[in-house]
């Protein structure tokens, strides 16, 4: 069977790349080895529990009818209806360092005035930092590298505000270790804090599902369960199609992959792989993320952010640990904190922490069982002591282990088992391919090494992909 365009990967991404194209009356197959759409932000129901994968919040909220903003732009070029994504501001979010809490909302007032509170003599830096990523196109990447550490630095004086600026940027989207590039940086910092954070009701099956229902509408045709094995290049280096893994052949001039740029050029053969890839290429951040299901509401344990994110070090390490975690800095989310028309079945809290992929895929089936329990239970005690011992406001926050009625964790293996993604890697490459590039004629990329990342940034970057795509039909 030949098509115009097939799409490796069912997530956010590639979803939207095929609507766009569909769209154009392209002959267009998604094909994704699992049995359920969304990749990295995806859904699953486990002992009568449903609980979502990836997403904490979706960044870059803007009310309905805000103009040329990234979530009303995408809506728009798919053709969905805003108010069916049922999207819920949280109530307030929070930076917590020793010593120090940030506080924010959807307004950024708010955050102007706790800089002013915290750092009073750094708020006529800080106005001139947020007037400069204000002026950011937010589709447009600059092609060289500059670091936001550094960048930060010639900008702000005080570290602990810098180490408070970068920590949430980060942890929504760094593939860099310790740091992050510029460009994204105030991508990153625009979509959480100048637009914000918001929950689609029902959780990240709500836009899924929308995004599936509407790439069917339109023609696309979904092939789930249907791994690819290779993608097939002809005499000139050319793709001319992908071998499925039940050896399925389906032929083609063009794929867009959102496996990532290491997979996707190991799926075209190892001598393409080795002479196209550098070890800067290679990624290394993982996570262990635990999903607790509470008998009351985390606010009355003191959680009352929709999420916190959290250093115990004034200067945060973000790179993977030596051992199994690292407590000392990540994110504690709860989506009861967002505000929904229907309230939530289910109090919930998430705690994600850095986590080393090799050492996890190191252990014995009885080690990794005990060891699921133990890094859960031990990053909940961290964060418990950290917040205890910080004069915070509303008092500090509780321990929810002894009100627990259901735990599920999620380490680097399960990230690897239900991505592929070698290691558990979940932001990908360090270095970007802005421009979709993958260096194969006929193969482009599209979601986290395109550069854009969370839900918003990754159905822009399948639209953003598919248009360059109908308006040339070589795509490389």
């Amino acid at each position: 069977m030949i098509y115009d365009t097939i799409i490796i990967g069912a997530g956010m991404s590639g979803l939207a790349a095929g609507i766009r194209l569909a769209q154009q009356d392209r002959k267009v197959a998604i094909v994704e080895k699992h049995y359920v759409w969304g990749g990295l932000n995806s859904f699953y129901g486990k002992d009568g529990y449903r609980f979502d994968v990836g997403l904490h919040a979706l960044t870059n909220f803007v009310p309905k009818g805000t103009r040329g903003m990234p979530l009303t732009r995408t809506i728009k070029q798919l053709r969905l209806r805003y108010d069916d994504f049922a999207l819920g501001e949280h109530g307030h979010s929070e930076i917590l360092f020793p010593g120090a809490r940030l506080e924010f909302t959807n307004n950024f007032e708010l955050l102007t005035e706790e800089v002013a509170r915290v750092f009073p003599g750094e708020l006529d830096r800080f106005r001139a930092l947020v007037r400069e990523i204000e002026e950011t196109v937010w589709d447009t990447r600059a092609p060289e590298f500059f670091s936001a550490r550094e960048e930060l630095a010639k900008r702000l004086r005080e570290p602990l505000l810098i180490e408070m600026l970068l920590l949430p940027t980060c942890y929504y989207g760094s593939a860099m270790e310790d740091d992050v590039e510029w460009d994204q940086f105030k991508v990153l910092f625009s979509s959480i804090f100048l637009e914000g954070l918001a929950r689609p009701e029902g959780g990240v099956r709500t836009i899924l599902n929308l995004l599936v229902k509407r790439f069917r509408k339109v023609g696309g045709e979904l092939r789930m369960k249907n791994g690819v094995e290779r993608i097939q290049l002809d005499s000139d280096s050319r793709v001319c199609g992908v071998v499925l893994e039940d050896g399925t052949e389906l032929e083609t001039r063009a794929v867009i992959s959102s496996a990532g740029l290491v997979e996707s050029l190991e799926l075209c053969g190892a001598p393409t792989a080795k002479q196209e890839l550098e070890p800067a290429d290679r990624g290394r951040l993982t996570f262990l993320e635990s999903i607790s299901v509470l008998d009351c509401t985390p606010a009355s344990l003191g959680y009352t952010a929709a999420t916190s994110f959290f250093s115990s070090q004034s200067r945060f390490d973000y790179r993977p640990p030596a051992e199994l975690c690292d407590y000392r800095s990540g994110l504690l989310s709860s989506p009861n904190n967002f505000a929904a028309k229907k309230p939530m079945t289910d109090q919930l809290l998430r705690m994600t922490v850095l986590a080393n992929g090799p050492a996890w895929e190191s252990l014995s089936p009885e080690e990794y069982a005990a060891e699921k329990k133990l890094q859960a239970a031990s990053a909940e005690a961290a964060l418990v002591e950290f917040t205890d011992s910080e004069a915070l406001p509303g008092g500090p926050r509780q321990s929810w282990d002894s009100h627990t009625v259901y735990r599920d964790v999620f380490t680097p293996n399960t990230i690897r088992r239900f991505t592929g993604h070698p290691g558990g890697i979940v932001y990908g490459s360090p270095r970007k391919r802005k421009q979709g590039e993958s260096g194969i004629d006929g193969l482009a990329l599209c979601g986290t090494d395109h550069g854009y990342l969370g839900i918003v940034g990754a159905m822009a970057s399948g639209c953003i992909i598919a248009n360059e795509q109908l308006l040339s039909p070589v795509t490389s």
